[in-house]
């Protein structure tokens, strides 16, 4: 416990007067400094003044009796009550002293007795225990509004002493049970003033207050920083989720509202004034990185116009640093000053355009944001000449598709020979640049130009990254160009008849594909180019998914259910004798041959059976799977679909029929007899 230097200086002198009449000045000015009270008292009985410390003890315990002020009193008996009280006044002291503080309390009486305050008063470290559990319990007296990690708030409806417990009533929990030992961990009081406390007693005062307002009132609610999904959960019910976007964006604007981190874990806290929030943003900005820094002054510099200027002029000197060593990150530095209003950016002496002029690759590598690379990009286009050379090489170091999409357009707009070159080099050895392989086997799939330059080989090389090292990272992207409507389906309407064999084997041999995925895109590939089905065994069935499932639900209804009852009905046929004679044996035998016939049939076929695929099925020509709209007398549409969804007097027929191998391959224009007339094919789209 520390005294000043002058109470020292006065103690080594023996100058006990001063001490006295400093002690009697700040009793009437500050009664509650017991820090310094009792560190004076102590240092007196150090230097054999005892008589006089209890003298001065003394002096201020009347003095607080007088005034009222029972909890200072309180501190001051526990801190230093044996230093001017006899044993035997001790605890008659303190009690008389817990009446004044809490005897207006309901609870106080009972719980007085219930810690056993009453008992052994000679025992005075046991009695500040007691007092100690006493003061921990009547903070939940009856009618203390309380929170509860997990059940929100709620208020104290009853002290059962005989069971030792206090019962709560929630919002949706009422009477809840809580015994005196664990309230002190599970229940937080709320003071009058705690928004909760609010919420819960008066919500229209809330809902009346400003953004700012009510966010300084939750935030002033608790001791520590609150995260934004923290401050969300607390305003339930008072901002909807459809105000809650413009409602935070108004109240964090608020000059006292001060952030600390970022992203999620970003939180927020309400400075004292205006001039400490600033303070303490200027600080944290001190101690951050570059980047942060930069981070922080878009977030920040909108607070304050000296704040801004102080950032960014701090920013241009680190950008004048490391504008040789990291000119990504000066560039990055330079449009944040000048994104940010400062007129810092007016006296920075080096430029963007100084940057690129020296640098260019070494600026695009260091910079981190992608929309301000991609004005890099953009920049050395309108100054350089040389600017083709540079976006082929960009292209190669660089990994958003998005900018890459920005890239390939440029020199396909100024430079569309520097584009084939670096497209033709990525198709023969992709491993020496995943990402510019994966954007362009991704943008295949909607740039029929890249799709028709060498389908063969983009498919093959898409299948074989799939198992390389160098495209881990990627798999997942390269595994849905797999899927119905991705870059691999559609290489297949571009392939001959020479080339799909090669590309069918290179999927039977692509590991990673999912087996769905092979089956899929071999069913394709022998819808398009029959010659390549092989010829040993049944031929396939091709069908709807929904007919396919009613099939195995035929074959599992006759499995589970007929078949049994079948067995069931032959053995009872049998216990009626004669079987000669016997009909219902027969019939049971009939049906048990019908059912085992079937349900060889349905399991042979659902072996055999291929999924149509509508989607992003090439209606280039008639395929399974395509609607014709015919043209002729009056318009008419033709489905081909399996033999499981033929229904001829709806004009859905089976491919299997003479009119649909008729039909299959002929393609749009083409003249087609139909019952003996004639039509032609005006379109053909996939069935949905």
């Amino acid at each position: 416990m520390t005294i000043s230097r002058t109470t020292q200086n006065q103690l080594s002198k023996g100058d006990f007067d001063s001490i006295e009449g400093d002690w009697l000045a700040k009793i009437e000015k500050d009664p509650s400094d017991l820090e310094y009270y009792v560190g004076v008292a102590r240092a007196l009985i150090g230097t054999g003044e005892e008589g006089r410390a209890r003298s001065l003890l003394e002096l201020l315990d009347d003095h607080l009796r007088e005034k009222g002020l029972w909890a200072p009193r309180l501190q001051l008996l526990k801190r230093a009550g044996a230093l001017y009280l006899a044993a035997d006044k001790l605890h008659p002291t303190v009690s008389s002293t817990l009446g004044k503080l809490y005897g207006d309390r309901s609870t106080y009486k009972a719980l007085y007795e219930a810690v056993g305050l009453h008992r052994a008063p000679t025992d005075i470290p046991k009695t500040w225990e007691k007092v100690d559990r006493l003061e921990s319990l009547l903070a939940f007296d009856v009618g203390t509004v309380v929170a509860m990690e997990g059940k929100g708030v709620g208020r104290v409806v009853e002290a059962n002493l005989g069971l030792e417990s206090f019962k709560v009533d929630f919002e949706r929990i009422r009477g809840l049970t809580v015994g005196f030992k664990a309230a002190p961990k599970l229940l937080k009081p709320l003071a009058t003033q705690h928004v909760l406390r609010r919420k819960l007693e008066d919500p229209a005062s809330l809902k009346a207050l400003t953004p700012p307002e009510l966010l300084r009132t939750v935030l002033q609610s608790y001791d520590r920083p609150l995260t934004a999904g923290e401050i969300r959960d607390i305003l339930a019910g008072l901002v909807s989720e459809s105000q809650w976007t413009s409602w935070w964006t108004a109240a964090r604007k608020h000059s006292q509202v001060v952030a600390s981190g970022s992203g999620a874990r970003q939180t927020y806290r309400w400075a004292d004034s205006s001039g400490d929030a600033v303070e303490s943003v200027w600080k944290a900005f001190e101690r951050a990185d570059p980047r942060k820094k930069i981070e922080r002054l878009r977030r920040e510099g909108a607070r304050d116009e000296g704040l801004r200027d102080r950032m960014a002029a701090n920013l241009a000197e680190v950008g004048e640093k490391v504008a040789d060593s990291d000119p990504g990150l000066a560039f990055e530095i330079w449009f944040a000053i000048e994104r940010s209003g400062s007129k810092i950016v007016d006296q920075v002496d080096w430029t963007p355009d100084d940057l690129l002029a020296d640098q260019p690759q070494r600026v695009f590598g260091g910079i981190e944001e992608r929309l301000l690379r991609e004005r890099a990009y953009a920049m050395t286009r309108e100054r350089r000449e040389d600017w083709p050379a540079i976006y082929r090489d960009a292209m190669t170091k660089e990994s958003d598709p998005r900018a890459l999409d920005l890239l390939a357009d440029g020199l396909s707009e100024g430079a569309p020979r520097e584009l084939d070159r670096l497209l033709d080099s990525l198709l023969a050895q992709p491993h020496r640049n995943p990402p510019a392989f994966v954007w362009l086997a991704e943008r295949a799939a909607v740039d029929e130009a890249m799709r028709t330059r060498n389908a063969l080989r983009m498919l093959q090389q898409i299948l074989t990254a799939l198992s390389r090292d160098e495209f881990a990272p990627y798999r997942v992207r390269l595994l849905a160009l797999a899927e119905s409507g991705g870059t691999v389906p559609r290489l297949l309407s571009h392939l001959s008849e020479d080339q799909a064999a090669q590309a069918e084997d290179a999927i039977q041999r692509a590991a990673p594909l999912e087996p769905y995925q092979r089956e899929q895109l071999v069913n394709a590939i022998h819808l398009r180019f029959q010659a390549l089905r092989k010829e040993s065994g049944p031929p396939p069935i091709y069908a709807l998914i929904g007919s396919v499932e009613a099939k195995r639900a035929e074959l599992q209804q006759i499995l589970s259910v007929e078949i049994p009852a079948n067995r069931k009905a032959i053995e009872e046929a049998r216990a009626m004798g004669d079987l000669r004679e016997n009909f219902e044996y027969k019939s049971a035998r009939q049906r048990h041959e019908y059912l085992n016939a079937r349900a060889a049939s349905l399991n042979s076929e659902l072996q055999r059976v291929r999924l149509i695929e509508p989607g992003g099925m090439d209606t280039s020509e008639v395929r399974i799977g395509t609607r014709l709209h015919l043209k002729g007398a009056r318009p008419r549409v033709v489905t081909i679909l399996g033999p499981w969804e033929s229904k001829p007097e709806e004009d859905v027929i089976s491919y299997e029929s003479d009119l649909a191998k008729d039909l299959l391959g002929r393609k749009p224009g083409d003249a087609v007899s139909l019952g003996g007339e004639s039509w032609t094919i005006e379109r053909i789209e996939p069935f949905q």
